[in-house]
């Protein structure tokens, strides 16, 4: 289970700690009955997401400009999917994904440490 940054590791710890603390061994109990169920959610997003791009052809998007308005600085590679609905292609770099519309459109996502940081769009002619 990857937590997506320290500061949530430490709350969850903290949570178990606290729980177990005040309540014993029913509070240690709850606290890590908690995480797992977090961690099932997560694992149930992450599915749901891949069950829903692998229907659709690699690299291929509906349009490029209504994916390219709905991204955001720090979005992570399943909201991208969510996003654009397909797998994206690996270009240029090992943190550059490409998508593609039937018009030709291409839009251009950059990565760096698991997040979007910038996106560029080259229209067709």
């Amino acid at each position: 289970m990857k937590f997506r940054t320290p500061l949530n590791g430490l709350l969850a710890g903290s949570a178990v700690m606290v729980a177990t603390w005040q309540y014993g061994w029913k509070g240690l109990a709850l606290g890590v009955t908690m995480v797992a169920f977090w961690g099932v959610l997560q694992f149930n997003r992450a599915t749901r997401v891949l069950q829903q791009v692998a229907q659709r052809p690699k690299g291929q998007v509906d349009s490029v400009l209504m994916a390219q308005a709905r991204l955001a600085p720090g979005m992570d590679m399943a909201e991208v999917l969510a996003v654009t609905g397909s797998l994206g292609e690996r270009f240029n770099a090992r943190d550059e994904w490409r998508w593609q519309d039937a018009g030709g459109d291409v839009l251009v996502v950059v990565f760096r440490r698991d997040v979007v940081v910038r996106w560029e769009v080259a229209r067709a002619d």
